[in-house]
């Protein structure tokens, strides 16, 4: 499956979620763009699981019929996200196909 990980998301979790293919929106050039049109290309350039840690994209945007699934991590912070791996692994895991989860840090 392939994830990508939004801004904020601690860039070192990618090493945890091997073999599956981790790109962030940095290195994709889409730093800047919004979220809306962000999930779109997303979907569109065939990820699966998208990884943030803005705790408002569900409500600030329509997740309702989306094919990616959102890991939404509730802290920035790679201590507190790497105490969590496999609560982590498990919601990319259940995600799939438009789910949404929330991982407590």
């Amino acid at each position: 499956m392939r994830i990508l990980l939004d801004q904020g998301t601690p860039a070192p979790l990618r090493k945890h979620l091997r073999p599956h293919p981790v790109d962030t929106t940095a290195e994709r050039d889409w730093s800047t763009i919004s979220n809306g049109e962000l999930l779109k290309l997303a979907e569109d350039d065939g990820y699966e699981v998208f990884i943030t840690t803005d705790q408002n994209l569900r409500y600030q945007q329509n997740l309702s019929g989306r094919r990616l699934g959102i890991v939404v991590l509730m802290a920035t912070s790679w201590p507190r996200t790497q105490q969590r791996i496999p609560e982590i692994l498990a919601a990319v895991s259940h995600v799939l196909g438009g789910g949404y989860e929330e991982v407590p840090l």
